[in-house]
């Protein structure tokens, strides 16, 4: 059998833990205090310029509750961000099933902890590419990994967390962990991970079809021999 076979599950989970990476940043003066309010005891994990506008919403309270990544890491962000996420700890909090004994081993070796939800958009690749006289090497530069990275594993694993790509979304998903006792139930985190697939797709597809428009003499024409 696989021990990564799951076989028991809990239709609402507590969010404990909650990491926020986002291009798109409106909403978050709302939506991380109300967080706050609804359980008291969340932690917040978050990157970059992301990290620097919690902080400054929170003010005070940030002490308590928010930790850079790259604290929760060990490993600090590359030059220019280039890499923020893309760590084992934050994976294995993002795919890890709590009722599966080789995978709670594994948090307890890393002294990782299972994240219950993400809150990720990601870099405006269609904003940047629409504008007139963009070069490939600046939309390049807006193809985002790390977020859909993000994304995808929290999606997978909806049986746990819960993926949010929306901020439209935020007031939905406040009132439903207000309801809840500050819990997600499996139903929000199902139709959740159905958007942030979708959500993806459409990223992927813009990037496939900007490519597809340029020729390999006008994407060299972008450096130097």
């Amino acid at each position: 059998m696989s021990i990564n076979l799951v076989e028991k599950i809990d239709n609402f989970v507590k969010v404990k833990h909650l990491l926020v990476s986002v291009s798109d940043k409106s909403g978050l003066d709302t939506f991380i205090p109300n967080m706050l309010d609804i359980n008291p005891d969340i932690k917040i994990l978050s990157t970059g310029g992301t990290y620097s506008s919690i902080k400054e919403i929170l003010g005070n309270k940030a002490a308590s509750c928010l930790m850079q990544v790259s604290d929760y890491t060990g490993q600090p962000e590359t030059q220019g961000g280039l890499v923020k996420t893309l760590d084992f700890k934050i994976y294995l909090g993002l795919l890890t099933e709590t009722y599966n004994d080789f995978h709670r081993s594994d948090l307890e070796r890393t002294r990782a902890v299972p994240i219950d939800m993400v809150v990720v958009n990601l870099y405006p690749f269609k904003d940047t590419v629409a504008k007139k006289g963009v070069t490939a090497e600046q939309a390049r530069g807006n193809i985002d990994i790390g977020g859909p990275c993000m994304i995808r594993a929290s999606a997978k694993n909806f049986l746990r967390v819960a993926s949010v790509v929306d901020p439209s979304d935020y007031q939905m998903i406040l009132s439903q962990l207000r309801k809840n006792n500050g819990m997600t139930s499996l139903e929000l985190r199902f139709n959740l991970a159905q958007k942030a697939f979708a959500h993806t797709a459409v990223y992927d597809n813009a990037i496939a079809d900007f490519l597809s428009t340029q020729s390999l003499e006008n994407v060299a024409g972008c450096y130097k021999n």
